[in-house]
């Protein structure tokens, strides 16, 4: 993975309105690919004006749009989520909702193309979570009606690895390969994630062969913090080594907090930590 490429989440930015100076900063830190974490209080990607600046943005730092985070919440206030979106509810109207949603951030391809749409199956445990959610037949019609919304604007759906009854690493991979059989779906590995439930180089392993894309981030084993590579407990050695040996050559997204940092400084720490990330390679 010597030529492994590396991009910035905007969830560095996720709790305010996402600015050019935002990218430029980006970019300036040697970036060239961007996920766009969609959420309204951060782009809002129901509105044209803001998609065509965003991509006025991007084209003038140089930077292109990897991958988009579906929207999993109304919005952001004060580092909380504002309402959710469910795409595994058992409430029929709030499903449709959280589809809906989804099939919005998926119209911004049509402006600014990006390969991936990152899906959260259900609610993550931590969060409220209503009653009737996280049900599995809900999460597989809404998947199928995603992926055919995606394939509408050339876009391929990536589940990601968070911890619920749905969304672990085995249960993607069974959901997949029998719930999902012949539908175009993959998987997100988010590293914080699986850190969180098992072992992140244990999940590398588990969804071989469904793995198209990362998110990178780290943790201490008992909350989702998003720190930066190295300040939590992954064995990011052990973690690349196995992400290496499953012939993985996709991006790797740093999908990291501010955590009431200043950004830049932020992206500063970020730099450093690709850089160690770089020499866990194996050159063969």
């Amino acid at each position: 993975m010597p030529d492994c490429r590396f991009g910035i989440s905007t969830h560095l930015f996720h709790d305010r309105r996402l600015t050019r100076e935002d990218i430029i900063d980006v970019a300036a830190h040697d970036f060239e690919l961007l996920e766009l974490f969609a959420t309204r209080s951060h782009v809002d990607y129901r509105d044209p004006g803001v998609v065509s600046e965003l991509r006025e943005w991007l084209s003038d730092a140089r930077m292109n749009l990897h991958s988009v985070h579906a929207p999993v919440m109304e919005g952001m206030r004060g580092g909380q989520w504002v309402g959710s979106f469910s795409i595994a509810s058992g409430d029929e109207k709030r499903r449709k909702a959280a589809v809906a949603e989804a099939e919005a951030a998926l119209a911004i391809a049509a402006s600014i193309p990006f390969e991936y749409l990152v899906v959260h199956v259900g609610m993550p445990s931590g969060q409220r979570i209503p009653p009737g959610d996280n049900q599995p037949d809900a999460a597989r019609r809404s998947i199928v009606e995603i992926v055919e919304a995606a394939a509408r604007v050339n876009v391929r759906v990536a589940l990601e690895v968070m911890p619920n009854p749905l969304s672990g690493a085995a249960n993607l991979v069974q959901a997949i390969e029998d719930q999902l059989d012949g539908v175009n779906v993959g998987i997100c590995l988010d590293y914080g994630h699986a850190h969180l439930m098992t072992d992140a180089a244990e999940a590398v392993e588990t969804i071989s062969g469904h793995l198209w894309t990362t998110h990178v981030h780290d943790n201490n084993g008992k909350r989702d913090d998003h720190l930066v590579p190295w300040a939590g407990t992954i064995n990011w050695d052990e973690a690349m080594m196995t992400t290496q040996k499953i012939g993985y050559e996709g991006v790797l997204m740093f999908e990291v907090g501010s955590g009431g940092v200043e950004p830049v400084e932020v992206l500063k720490r970020i730099v450093k930590a690709r850089e160690r990330l770089e020499k866990t390679f194996v050159t063969f």
